[in-house]
């Protein structure tokens, strides 16, 4: 490594996952052009890894907020670049961090620019945490319920929401940890596969979420009167039905999701209240990289023989914010979202907002985490391409991140007695 060159991270290099970091390089030589390189491994062992050139200016330095990258796995000005475009080593693998507590690690190095990988400068570490001080992480056995609750430093009152992070099996607290740093008391819920749940199921029931909001409700930190919810994928179809079947939901986030109950019936107090949307597998379409693209594989949920499948979201009272990546080749997210509009407005409902977003793929998750073009399915059980194009669905991911929070603040609002009535 080189005495004089130094690779800072800015404003430190411990920061929160969602979080941007500037990345600064200085005491290169004067137009020296150099490769910036970052690397991680997730929690599967799975290593991930970007790269990108640079020239320096005339006084040696690069700063990735100025500057742009001249070739690599990205072009042009992108100062979070080399995180978003971190690629897998190894085909359709997702990045996969659900466990709060272990710190996300990204190595950032600054190479001597040539054909192989160069001689390093310089490196940094950039420590980027998924719960924040303060916040505290209490795993939920409790009845029915499975998950971990997190509470933001403080005593409140702080709005409540419930995290459906749920098909897929087990437990995914990334999200839930976030939003808490972010003020929100959030309990993430398992469905199957986790703890001493039932490795598959056949069927699900809304009265688990019932309990879930229950439970959510009385905690003594819990002011809002309502909760939120908040799904991707599958989980916004169970979100959905959650609004529209269960008392004191307020504010519900669907992400990608139908506007049907697919794969599974739901139940509610022992009986069947939706049928099950299935999809015909024959309808995935192969692709040269060895994954599919599934995004006509669902059946109409508009045909006559499906109309029992459909969610009735006109009985809601609380708010709805869909959001639908128009670039979504794992279902067509966009004409679902238009569907439930049209829905509601044919009822007088005016209760919604609508987000969608060119170039997005399917997984619109917390930022700065690696785009992720294909993975392995579990319904249709075979790797799939998710679609979007990595520097949109970045921006997206940023972009919405900021408009959740928003959004559950205007319509979880706090109320300080909910609080001593709890005492």
């Amino acid at each position: 490594m080189s005495s004089q060159v130094r690779l800072r991270l800015l404003p430190r290099a411990r920061c929160m996952f969602d979080e941007p970091v500037q990345v600064k390089v200085d005491g290169l030589r004067s137009r020296q052009v150099v490769t910036v390189r970052a690397r991680c491994t997730d929690e599967r062992g799975v290593m991930f890894s970007s790269s990108a050139t640079y020239r320096a200016d005339g006084s040696g330095g690069v700063d990735l907020e100025r500057d742009p990258s001249l070739s690599g796995s990205y072009t042009g000005v992108e100062p979070m670049g080399l995180l978003w475009s971190m690629r897998a080593a190894a085909l359709h693998k997702r990045f996969q961090k659900t466990k709060s507590l272990d710190t996300h690690m990204v190595k950032f190095s600054v190479h001597e620019e040539e054909e192989e990988e160069g001689r390093m400068l310089a490196q940094a570490t950039n420590e980027r945490l998924l719960i924040g001080d303060g916040v505290s992480r209490r795993p939920i056995k409790d009845g029915n319920i499975r998950g971990v609750l997190f509470t933001p430093p403080g005593g409140g009152p702080f709005p409540a929401v419930l995290d459906l992070y749920t098909f897929g099996g087990g437990l995914s607290e990334k999200r839930a940890s976030l939003l808490a740093c972010r003020g929100f008391v959030v309990l993430t819920v398992a469905l199957y596969g986790h703890d001493d749940m039932a490795k598959n199921i056949k069927e699900v029931h809304l009265d688990y979420f019932e309990e879930a909001i229950r439970f959510l409700k009385k905690e003594t930190e819990v002011g809002s009167k309502g909760v939120g919810v908040i799904s991707i994928s599958k989980s916004g179809d169970l979100a959905l039905s959650i609004a529209s079947y269960l008392p004191g939901v307020a504010a519900t986030v669907w992400i990608n999701g139908c506007s049907a109950n697919t794969f599974l019936p739901l139940y509610y107090k022992k009986r069947q209240i939706l049928s099950a949307l299935m999809f015909d597998i024959s309808k995935m379409i192969p692709t040269e990289s060895g994954a599919a693209i599934s995004k006509n594989v669902l059946h109409d949920p508009l045909a006559e023989e499906n109309k029992a499948t459909l969610v009735p979201v006109e009985r809601a009272e609380g708010r709805f914010l869909f959001v639908a990546s128009e670039d979504d080749l794992n279902w067509d997210s966009k004409a679902y979202l238009d569907m439930m509009e049209e829905r509601l407005q044919r009822h007088g409902k005016d209760n919604f907002e609508s987000v969608c977003y060119p170039g997005a793929g399917h997984y619109l998750e917390p930022p700065y985490g690696p785009y992720c073009p294909s993975s392995f399915h579990g319904v249709v059980g075979r790797p799939v391409l998710w679609g979007g194009e990595p520097r949109s669905h970045a921006a997206a991911e940023v972009h919405l991140w900021k408009k959740i929070q928003e959004f559950f603040r205007t319509h979880l609002s706090c109320d300080t007695t909910q609080i001593k009535a709890k005492m």
